[in-house]
């Protein structure tokens, strides 16, 4: 009985430290474009991240989640020994969090999945055996490292050349700003919606059909809109600082834009990677409480409210590090960029829900971010620092798995 309260206790104490990672690194990479463009300071993004993801990862995180997450691991093979498991699940939690820091602390922005993917992989290669290990599913994710950055950095190119076309390289880029910006607005608002629906109300209880989902989503774009349009008509130019700043107004047409997107991007990032840290928790409380391995387990109101407190710490006290990356020094990023690059990840994250390709937030996004620089030319991005961030990403999965494997056999050693 004593041994169950230390596993919870431990596991509860790893979960905030893995949603605390999740808080300065992942939640960090959604906020950067917004911060970057300064569209919202620092601290407005901290209030809309602790307000959208906090309410995304407790109201939408999940009533169920299974076990061990993304089926990485075959589970029924510890059925005799569940012992094995929480260790396992306690090392991967530890690991992953761990490497979230040294990730967060050097500002490089590392997906918080393959951080667990990872340990996961190393527990159960060493605490089971090779064989448990489904290893198409880890191939599936590496494929993922190309794919998702590759796409949203089309996508992103794509969105930043249509705005330079229709409004910046126009005589009267405000009126142009004016005509074309709400369907913008329609677009991130559709693209928004549908990332909320599909990735962030799947565990509700929101029985929406694929049909309905789609027809909610045009209907909420329409609205978002007619307000848009409404609130750009009352934007008045300033000359004097038009002449400081050539797009001066016109980006603050796209900054309005901006927070709406922030704001959805925050709830749809809450609802789904709060998992990362809850998954492992959840399979700990459930194993320690039952004494038995099931594929899913109920999830107590404490884990979920556990996650996103400790997403929200975790942005508001290590964020900066990772947002100066992605925000300040891949590119330089303005509202009209920033929005590009944000409603490229969204579309990026539909495309990917559709059609069941694994995916990461973070290279999707920073995929978006090198897009909208390359649409200004090579010389508009920092290479170095993109060499760097894409070195930190080969290194996350082994760095998960190694960390993990020294955890799990420490506690394998030392717990009852």
């Amino acid at each position: 009985m004593e041994a169950q309260y230390i596993y919870i206790g431990l596991a509860a104490v790893f979960g905030i430290f893995m949603a605390w990672g999740i808080g300065a690194n992942d939640v960090a990479n959604a906020m950067a474009t917004s911060v970057g463009s300064k569209a919202l300071t620092i601290r407005q993004a901290i209030l809309v991240a602790a307000v959208f993801e906090f309410l995304g990862a407790v109201l939408a995180g999940g009533a169920v989640t299974t076990t061990i997450r993304k089926g990485i691991v075959d589970a029924t093979l510890l059925s005799d020994t569940p012992e094995l498991l929480i260790y396992g699940m306690l090392a991967a939690l530890l690991a992953a969090g761990t490497w979230l820091f040294i990730a967060s602390r050097n500002g490089w922005p590392v997906s918080t999945t393959h951080s667990i993917v990872g340990a996961i992989v190393g527990f159960a290669a060493v605490g089971i055996g090779i064989d448990a290990v489904q290893w198409n599913k880890v191939v599936e994710i590496v494929m993922s490292w190309v794919g998702s950055p590759l796409l949203a950095g089309v996508i992103a190119y794509l969105i930043f050349t249509s705005v330079q076309r229709l409004i910046l390289r126009h005589d009267d880029p405000l009126a142009q700003a004016k005509r074309y910006v709400p369907v913008y607005m329609f677009l991130a608002a559709f693209t928004m919606t549908l990332v909320t629906i599909l990735k962030g109300l799947k565990h509700v209880g929101l029985n929406i059909s694929l049909t309905g989902s789609y027809i909610l989503a045009m209907a909420i774009a329409l609205v978002v809109a007619l307000i848009g349009a409404f609130v750009i008509r009352r934007i008045q130019p300033d000359k004097k600082l038009d002449r400081k700043q050539h797009f001066y107004t016109v980006e603050r047409v796209f900054a309005v834009l901006m927070v709406v997107t922030a704001c959805s991007m925050a709830f749809a990032h809450g609802s789904n990677d709060v998992a990362n840290a809850i998954g492992p928790l959840a399979a700990v409380v459930s194993v320690a409480h039952t004494g038995v391995i099931g594929a899913e387990s109920a999830l107590p109101i404490w884990v979920l409210v556990l996650g996103g407190a400790g997403i929200v710490i975790g942005l508001a006290t290590y964020g900066r590090h990772v947002i100066a990356t992605v925000g300040h020094k891949i590119t330089q990023l303005t509202p009209s960029r920033g929005f590009a690059a944000e409603l490229a990840a969204a579309t990026t994250i539909v495309i990917a829900s559709g059609t069941g390709i694994p995916i990461s937030t973070t290279h999707t996004l920073v995929g978006a971010v090198l897009g909208v620089g390359l649409a200004r030319g090579i010389e508009a991005i920092d290479l170095r620092v993109v060499s760097r961030v894409f070195i930190s990403w080969v290194v996350t999965i082994p760095a998960g798995a190694l960390l993990a494997i020294l955890f799990f056999t420490i506690f394998k050693a030392v717990l009852p």
